[in-house]
């Protein structure tokens, strides 16, 4: 149920925000905006909301919910009129549009707040009524940045007989437990044990729809990967066939796809596939090589299901956090938060991090990474690594003050540099590290290449359970 024009009107009697200054503005969701105001001593918390059956602007005294993340209008509000002066507050005619008119820093703004219940918006123009942005873009009504938006008409015959036909709704009626101080308390009141009882439960539909999807599909790529296991459990058998053809290898015929011989451990004959064009040695490596392949695959599955594992934990976890909250806009942020694709998020610094025991590993895999990091994201003190003799990533790990770089994080710090380098199969390999303040760019060098003093060398055969170890510390950061 939406504020009829005569409601808009009493609100804004109540709220008397002609002079006011705009001290904050919150958006707590994307279609929740608080405003914070201040006048004579007064501080007031204006909230306009634009969910459908909840359109409304009213003073509240609750708490708002902050989002995780600062979203796009709010931030935008913030640069242009945070600090700005109320000048004019009025509805147009009846037409359920509030106009604000606002002052800031020598500009003056019209902020436009349409409370239609399918149309709702909040639309910041300048003085000539051009857009400067809106809650919600919406480019077939002209409401983009760039557009005239147009204030609706006043039709005079709608002013005749409105306050009968669209009624005050009645509060602080004889007899009625509950008073309230105004009808913006009553207003408070009323959407918070209604509007949001209803958006509550619109809300658990979609948050009971996306844990049946999500937890469905890792659920299916879970046993997919268990599946993968059972077949990787007969790699042993390729190292036996090996073996094998090593052993009858004076069988090989140089015509024939097929060695049969006899399996010196079940005494049944076997038939193997071979190449007649290659010596035994050679096809027994094919079987060898296939062998690692298998039981180093089998070893990344087993990795891929521990963390698939946790991954559906989190999912649930979350689904009862989502039941057991009461607050529809936390609900809202909390189903906004698990949606957004990891790439859409914005990164604090380029490359991988990882945190172990409290120490953080920068990553840098490519040359614009390297320089990135170089450039904005480390200090002087932090400890820098790279390979010997081959091009690869830099990696850098944060100082703390006062604490010297453990052996146990720098030889992970080292397996990393190794892995993000062309040494990753070189085995045993030579790096070099030093503190950044101690790196000089090279003249008219590529982009950022560097060249250390004061380096201090460092030699590792990479270490793959540290290297899986980290992984998985990667990608539960990542969850």
């Amino acid at each position: 149920m939406s504020l009829n024009c005569n409601e808009i009107n009493l609100i804004l009697q109540e709220l008397n925000l002609t002079g006011s200054f705009i001290q904050d503005i919150i958006q707590p969701g994307y279609n929740t905006l608080a405003l914070y105001t201040y006048k004579e001593g007064q501080a007031k918390t204006v909230i306009i909301c634009t969910a459908q059956n909840s359109v409304r602007i009213n003073e509240t005294r609750r708490k708002i919910t902050k989002n995780d993340k600062p979203l796009r209008f709010m931030e935008f509000l913030k640069s242009r009129i945070k600090g700005a002066r109320i000048d004019f507050c009025q509805q147009i005619g009846l037409e359920r549009v509030i106009l604000l008119k606002l002052s800031h820093a020598g500009e003056n703004f019209n902020m436009y707040i349409r409370l239609w219940n399918n149309a709702a918006n909040v639309i910041l123009c300048d003085e000539f009524d051009f857009v400067l942005d809106s809650m919600f873009r919406r480019p077939e009504k002209y409401e983009m940045k760039g557009e005239t938006f147009i204030p609706p008409a006043v039709i005079e015959e709608k002013l005749e007989g409105a306050e009968e036909r669209f009624p005050i709704r009645e509060y602080n009626s004889e007899g009625d437990e509950n008073t309230y101080p105004s009808f913006n308390a009553y207003i408070d009141y009323w959407y918070s044990e209604h509007a949001d009882n209803l958006s509550r439960e619109a809300l658990l539909v979609k948050a009971d729809k996306w844990y049946n999807v999500t937890r469905s599909k890792k659920a299916v790529a879970l046993e997919n990967l268990e599946k993968k296991v059972e077949d990787f459990k007969n790699c042993d058998l390729l190292k036996h066939q090996g073996d094998l053809i090593l052993t009858y290898g004076h069988l090989i015929d140089g015509n024939s796809r097929f060695l049969e011989c006899e399996d010196y451990e079940t005494g049944s004959i076997v038939r193997l596939e071979i190449d007649p064009k290659k010596s035994a040695q050679e096809n027994a490596a094919e079987y060898y090589k296939n062998f690692k392949k298998a039981q180093s695959g089998s070893e990344e599955l087993l990795h891929d299901i521990e963390i698939t594992k946790k991954q559906l934990e989190k999912i649930d976890r979350l689904y009862e956090e989502i039941l057991k909250e009461p607050n529809p806009v936390k609900i809202e942020q909390l189903l906004r938060r698990d949606s957004t694709p990891k790439q859409q998020q914005k990164k604090a610094h380029p490359g991988l991090d990882y945190t172990v025991n409290g120490w953080r590993i920068y990553v840098g895999r490519d040359a614009n990474e390297n320089d990135e990091l170089l450039r904005h994201h480390v200090r002087g003190e932090d400890l820098w690594l790279h390979v010997r003799d081959f091009p690869g990533g830099y990696v850098f790990v944060k100082a703390q003050k006062n604490k010297t770089v453990p052996l146990d994080i720098l030889l992970d710090a080292a397996n990393l540099a190794v892995y993000y380098s062309k040494a990753r199969n070189a085995g045993k390999t030579d790096l070099y590290y030093t503190h950044v303040k101690y790196l000089r760019r090279a003249k008219n060098g590529p982009k950022g290449l560097v060249l250390p003093t004061q380096e201090k060398n460092l030699c590792i055969t990479p270490d793959k359970a540290r290297l899986s170890r980290l992984d998985s510390i990667h990608a539960e950061a990542e969850l």
